[in-house]
């Protein structure tokens, strides 16, 4: 009898434990059918006469959501037109349980298989957010929770928001809090600049100031420094030079690594952050090299051939392989090679010149850019150079062939940040990882390049 009730007690704490993780949304699923997901305005619930601006702190709060949730790709939005109820009127949890709340039944005869209710109020100096998702045919709710920040920080909180939001419905971390390095002319004249920003590039903080020319950003790990390369000019040899340096976000100190003479670019942590790896052309071709952060230790990786190029280092989740562009065949193409710079082979055949190879975060893709006839666009391909895949194609206001270029993986693999030529600046871009729905992220008349994403999503 006792060993039964033990039994039986197991079985409900895994049947509990089994409903609290249920995923709604399977990851590999969601690319092929899409939920039905209604978000009703957010209902402001606190005194008007107290709040002047709540309808624009709504607003910005209700279309941060709603553009991570887009994003997101996981879901079609039902059209508010359809909906039966009128949500200003009805409370944000439902009947019985809440007198004057909504109904299940209105939401469950127009197909949502999810829904949002949320409710705000400015306290003080404060937004405070209670946010419910319901999963309608179940009549259940799988997300209950508050938010509180400062008002300069609706942005974040409604990206916190969306994070669990879809961590609860996927059972996976939400990126919508991550961020973003880029290079920009924004400071004007003709220097390029390292900036960082959230990944939809608002709250732009620019690092660099060298008043120069800065190349190829890179994270860390950890999220704490970024690596670029930017024209120096040295007064005991009177040249400029491509020195590599590293600066750290939450101090804002700056080390310059690598000056070696010639060129010092492209560098790419591993991921244990232990090691870096970049070109140096110092002993004659452009090589790469694995060196430690401080700069104080290196080894070359390469040796040509044939004085050949070998750039941009991508290195794979796992930390086993360095993906690369040489070459050393004629054209620039894609390898890949140990860590430690054997068994080098050769990925990419087609095209005139492939480059800035980059790695999905699973590790089981390698997006690069591909000149193919008359202009570069995004592909992917497996890490042994089958299965790919062209995944941009619009081309520019003309009819013209468009450019697109440096891609880079959001921490969940299923969207791209690009650099494209379309609209006739270089802006950054978004396309899904199979090549669906291209969408702009910048919207001005400045210049971009070299987005990376940093994988790391706060806690």
């Amino acid at each position: 009898m006792k060993k039964f009730l033990l039994v039986f007690c197991l079985l409900l704490i895994w049947q509990q434990a089994y409903s609290q993780g249920q995923l709604y949304i399977k990851v590999g699923e969601a690319n092929v059918k899409k939920s039905l997901l209604a978000v009703p305005p957010f209902v402001f619930v606190g005194s008007p006469a107290l709040v002047k601006n709540y309808k624009q702190v709504g607003q910005d709060l209700y279309n941060v959501f709603y553009n991570d949730l887009d994003v997101s790709s996981y879901f079609q939005f039902i059209n508010q037109a359809a909906y039966l109820e009128d949500v200003a009127s009805v409370g944000l949890r439902p009947k019985p349980g809440e007198p004057g709340g909504f109904d299940f039944a209105n939401w469950s005869k127009i197909g949502a298989e999810f829904l949002v209710r949320t409710g705000f109020k400015v306290d003080g100096g404060d937004i405070v957010v209670d946010a419910y998702v319901y999963h309608v045919p179940q009549a259940k709710a799988i997300l209950t929770k508050s938010y509180r920040g400062k008002l300069n920080e609706v942005r974040y909180v409604a990206h916190t928001y969306a994070d669990d939001f879809i961590k609860a419905l996927t059972g996976q971390k939400g990126w919508f809090r991550s961020k973003i390095a880029f290079i920009s002319d924004k400071d004007g004249n003709r220097w390029k600049e390292v900036y960082v920003s959230d990944w939809d590039t608002f709250g732009v903080k620019k690092i660099t100031n060298h008043r120069s020319i800065t190349v190829s950003p890179a994270w860390s790990p950890d999220g704490k420094t970024v690596l670029y390369t930017a024209m120096s000019y040295h007064k005991q040899a009177k040249t400029n030079n491509h020195d590599l340096y590293s600066y750290e976000i939450y101090t804002g100190k700056r080390f310059l690594i690598s000056w070696y003479k010639g060129i010092n670019t492209g560098a790419s942590f591993d991921p244990s952050g232990k090691f870096i790896y970049l070109t140096i052309s110092q002993d004659g071709s452009p090589d790469l090299y694995r060196m430690t952060p401080d700069g104080k230790e290196r080894t070359r990786l390469t040796n040509g051939p044939l004085n050949a190029l070998n750039v941009e280092p991508a290195v794979s989740p796992d930390g086993k392989q360095i993906a690369f562009s040489s070459n050393r065949s004629g054209q620039p193409m894609i390898y890949i090679m140990n860590t430690d710079g054997t068994n080098v082979r050769r990925l990419t055949i087609a095209g005139k010149y492939n480059a800035t190879p980059t790695w999905s975060p699973d590790g089981k893709r390698i997006a690069f850019s591909g000149w193919d006839s008359s202009h570069f666009d995004i592909f992917t391909m497996n890490p042994d150079g089958t299965r790919m895949e062209r995944l941009t194609d619009a081309p520019k206001k003309n009819g013209k062939p468009s450019n697109n270029e440096s891609p880079s993986f959001s921490p969940d693999g299923r969207q791209l940040l690009f650099i494209s030529d379309r609209t006739g600046s270089k802006q950054i871009f978004m396309v899904n990882a199979d090549g669906t729905r291209e969408r702009r992220v910048t919207f001005d008349n400045y210049n971009y390049n070299s987005p990376r994403w940093l994988w790391k999503i706060p806690d």
